[in-house]
């Protein structure tokens, strides 16, 4: 039976508690013959990252036992934070950010020397029993970290021997099948790894140190990813030379391209060790690639260079990596939640899940299907996006109602969002709101040029998409035109405060750790992104202007809605004060908000009872705001400033 109730107000099997309950995040997985590795971030465990071992005879065990957790935070987002070749492991520890080698008995022996050091993108060089690393140096106090390739010896001497160094940064060093050359990816300052990187080789000599490095792609303005070494010594990369992030080889000193697609067969490099392709035998590649924001899986004959797409039902796939003529990646569908997957092209069920992220995904007519929109901007140009709408089948709305709508602005803002499975979404959609998920320009998986509109744009041209992509669900009777709110996190969460601020298109907005001061950003982020905003907004200080006219702090005379803040307290990214200093400057202005710290987060939150109650926090504000009473039992949110009179 059906009830009648209004839109935000349905219950819904989807809780909270669904996010966390024996869900976990999958990341990082890497085939050893016919063994597999991969990490596991647990929120029932404090978010600790547990290595997991996946035997041939399908054996599974934890090999570190909790509090250990295994995590780089090299350039603070971290990845590449182990490595493994012939059951010998090598890994980083969170707690000193030193590598140690994992002994057959679970005993840890340290492989770096203790010291400010932060490793990653990690390579073992067997011939010359060495580890081969990307270290970031915080030794020299008062200025920025340095950074280096560097070889670490694995007899147990903690020596270090520097490779390679100059640049702002580096990552993927890898050594060629026969150990005589070393392949790498830098790049400066202003760039992001997206923006321009340079890829190099050199010879190694006696001494194992390279000689005459030559940079065979990329630049300033070529984004060169994943550079990997074919069996048979060719160098593989992706490069969006053409516009789009397509596959191109290295041989006898000249790059081909191919495979020329118009899809991106990378995405961008926020961490270290990402992989969207390897190599199934000498003549083929196991790859996946994303189009009209769907990830599809791929193989790629390098005889005849033809791609062949395979059918997984997925609708997104990344960290593909393969040995023994097998294949191993991350999949999730609209459907299925994130999975490692195990593809044996030789057997007739050729994909075989290995792994789950959840315990049990949600009954499948509860799920709202993500339905692909682009649409016209304000400004005569078109963006993308996923609409979800609300979906229960306990429950409909009062004839003649319309929905609330809930705009999602990704991360990054360097980044995607994507069709797969996405718990929070559904959370929503349950409860009856319809969602618009932004693809907004600067985006990738639609080409450079698309990704490039946010250069020096950025809190003008995202504001106008997400703001036409409300007003384009409006028009189509699809949503409430009233009610329409607002949700990001970290960069995202600045285009929220920025389309509060500086549009009248929303009533409500969540900013999830985000950024109102750009200035401040600018001033004291990590030096990973302390250039970013050059190319997003401009040189900074020379436009410092500019800044405060796009940082919503310096107007919130002009933000008149409701907002909530949620913030962790550790961030070294989004330092906390961009929280507190907005909500405090509504709250004197007498703007309705509220503001939720988590003292033990950083940058986004790992820890079960932390996601729980920031996900009901925003459920109760919404209400609170929009006028229903949600079904939850909902621990309350102080809102400053919110009239009583309001149920």
């Amino acid at each position: 039976m059906t009830t009648t109730a209004p839109y935000g107000s349905w219950r819904s099997p989807i809780s909270a508690q669904s996010l966390t309950a024996d869900n976990v995040r999958l990341s990082e997985p890497q085939p050893d013959g016919d063994d597999c590795y991969w990490l596991e971030s647990r929120p029932q465990e404090q978010g600790r990252s547990a290595l997991v071992h996946l035997a041939a005879d399908g054996t599974r065990r934890d090999l570190l036992p909790a509090p250990l957790s295994v995590r780089t935070r090299l350039n603070e987002y971290g990845g590449g934070s182990y490595c493994v070749m012939q059951g010998q492991v090598y890994l980083v520890l969170d707690s000193d950010q030193r590598i140690y080698q994992l002994g057959a008995d679970g005993d840890l022996k340290p492989i770096s020397p203790e010291g400010p050091y932060r490793y990653a993108d990690l390579t073992i060089d067997a011939p010359r029993r060495r580890l081969i690393c990307v270290r970031e140096d915080h030794s020299a106090e008062g200025t920025e970290e340095q950074h280096d390739i560097v070889a670490l010896a694995l007899d147990g001497s903690e020596s270090v021997q520097v490779l390679v160094s100059g640049a702002d940064f580096y990552s993927n060093p890898r050594i060629s099948p026969d150990g005589t050359r070393l392949s790498w990816l830098c790049w400066h300052h202003p760039n992001m790894p997206w923006d321009g990187t340079e890829c190099y080789v050199a010879t190694l000599d006696t001494n194992g140190q390279p000689q005459g490095a030559q940079c065979i792609a990329g630049g300033a303005n070529e984004s060169v990813f994943q550079p990997q070494w074919s069996p048979e010594g060719e160098l593989f990369f992706v490069s969006d030379r053409s516009n789009w992030w397509n596959l191109y080889r290295w041989v006898d000193g000249q790059v081909e391209a191919l495979c020329t697609l118009e899809a991106e067969f990378a995405t961008p490099q926020w961490v270290c060790g990402m992989s969207t392709y390897s190599f199934l035998n000498s003549g083929t590649l196991l790859c996946c690639y994303t189009r009209d924001g769907l990830w599809q899986l791929a193989e790629f004959d390098l005889t005849h260079l033809t791609l062949t797409d395979i059918e997984t039902g997925l609708t997104a796939v990344s960290s593909v990596q393969c040995a023994n003529g097998r294949g191993w990646f991350l999949g999730a569908g609209t459907h299925q939640s994130t999975q490692l997957w195990r593809f044996d092209p030789q057997l007739e069920s050729s994909l075989v899940p290995v792994a789950r992220s959840a315990k049990d995904d949600p009954a499948a007519e509860y799920v709202s299907e993500p339905q692909p929109v682009s649409f016209d901007t304000r400004d005569d140009e078109q963006a993308h996006g996923f609409y979800y709408p609300p979906h229960n089948p306990d429950f409909q709305a009062p004839e003649g109602d319309l929905p609330p709508l809930l705009v999602v602005c990704h991360g990054g803002p360097t980044g995607a969002t994507e069709a797969a499975l996405n718990l929070k979404i559904q959370y929503w959609t349950s409860r009856g709101f319809a969602v618009l998920d932004v693809n907004y320009r600067g985006s990738t998986g639609y080409g450079r040029r698309y990704r490039e509109r946010l250069k020096g744009h950025w809190g003008d041209t995202d504001i106008i998409d997400v703001c036409s992509g409300a007003d384009y669900l409006v028009r189509a009777g699809l949503a409430h035109p009233e009610q329409c709110a607002i949700r990001g996190s970290s960069a995202g969460g600045y285009t929220v405060l920025a389309a509060l601020t500086f549009s009248d298109r929303f009533q409500a907005g969540a900013s999830l750790y985000g950024i109102g001061d750009l200035e401040t950003l600018a001033r004291d982020t990590h030096k990973f992104e302390s250039r970013y905003l050059d190319t997003l907004v401009g040189p900074y200080p020379a436009q410092a202007t500019l800044y405060r006219e796009r940082s919503p702090i310096h107007h919130v005379q002009r933000l008149r809605c409701p907002v909530i803040f949620l913030q962790g307290l550790q961030d070294k990214i989004v330092p906390p004060d961009q929280a507190q200093t907005m909500a405090s400057a509504l709250s004197d202005k007498g703007v309705p908000n509220a503001l939720v710290e988590f003292p033990e987060e950083g940058h986004g939150f790992r820890q079960a009872d932390n996601i729980e109650r920031a996900l009901e926090a925003e459920l109760y504000f919404y209400g609170r705001v929009f006028g229903f009473t949600p079904a939850d039992t909902l621990r309350p949110v102080d809102i400053v400033h919110l009239p009583e009179a309001q149920p």
